[in-house]
């Protein structure tokens, strides 16, 4: 009888709920006190989210359906028309949008920190792909007009990422850096051997662990990024000499002894790091 009863109220609650006479909190509390301890719960997260997007819309206003589908209208418009806007204009809606979207992200990262990060995210994608889109259409394909844009990318994503504490960001903007420095020395080098690779990657490894030293009395992430570009730029002329320089003789042997040089440092000196990036 006991169980009837309790299925019944249980039953009672669920219609509750569904007819909206009393809130979704009260009713979640009410069924935790009459549903059965033996018995799973039943969760309905697709039903909830569906009945309160329902009763969201349902409670909607008209300026509310009229901005929301006025932003929908402007959004499809300027995707439509992009390609025949003035080149001010272009410039001016990248900027725009990335600003909105960098924004948003900074109001929702207090809240929800992975939705926060997604817009921010977007944001700087938007900055990078829109002018790299509006190169296309305006036909300059000149490679230097292309390391312009990323190289502002890759600086804005340091800063910002700095600023707002985005590691992740910061992090990606150095990678973008590298990325370009190897892109110019594929460009301006001719068959270099394997000790100027070396050359060309090494000092620069070394100039990230002294910014890791130098910056860490003031802010320890940023050390901590550098600290990690530092041992990317280490092993840096190897992924070289494998992509660009198509040239795999000896490379197994380089990056043994690569790590086996930097294993021993990280131990020698584990006690200066590990000050810098803790």
């Amino acid at each position: 009888m006991n169980q009837e009863r309790r299925q019944i109220i249980v039953r009672e609650i669920d219609h509750w709920r569904r007819s909206k006479l009393l809130p979704d909190q009260y009713c979640d509390f009410l069924l935790n006190l009459y549903a059965d301890p033996e018995e799973e719960p039943k969760a309905k997260p697709s039903t909830h989210a569906v009945g309160k997007a329902i009763a969201a819309v349902q409670k909607a206003t008209g300026k509310q359906w009229l901005l929301t589908f006025g932003a929908f209208t402007l959004i499809s418009f300027v995707v439509l028309y992009f390609s025949r806007f003035h080149p001010a204009m272009q410039i001016g809606v990248v900027i725009g949008a990335a600003a909105v979207f960098l924004w948003m992200g900074s109001r929702f990262r207090s809240r929800h920190e992975a939705i926060g990060l997604t817009l921010t995210s977007i944001a700087m994608l938007t900055l990078l792909g829109g002018g790299l889109h509006m190169l296309e259409l305006h036909g300059l394909s000149h490679w230097g007009w292309k390391i312009g844009i990323v190289s502002f990318s890759a600086l804005f994503w340091i800063i910002y990422g700095i600023k707002a504490r985005i590691h992740g960001l910061h992090l990606c903007g150095w990678l973008a850096a590298l990325l370009i420095y190897g892109w110019l020395l594929s460009r301006f080098t001719q068959d270099p051997v394997w000790y100027e690779i070396q050359l060309y990657w090494l000092p620069l490894a070394i100039l990230f662990g002294w910014s890791s030293w130098f910056f860490h009395r003031w802010t320890k992430p940023v050390s901590a990024i550098l600290f990690v570009t530092c041992a990317l730029a280490w092993f840096m002329p190897e992924l070289y000499t494998l992509v660009v320089v198509h040239n795999s003789a000896w490379l197994q042997v380089q990056l043994l002894i690569k790590i086996a040089i930097g294993g021993g440092l990280l131990f020698a000196l584990r006690k200066q790091w590990m000050v810098w990036v803790a």
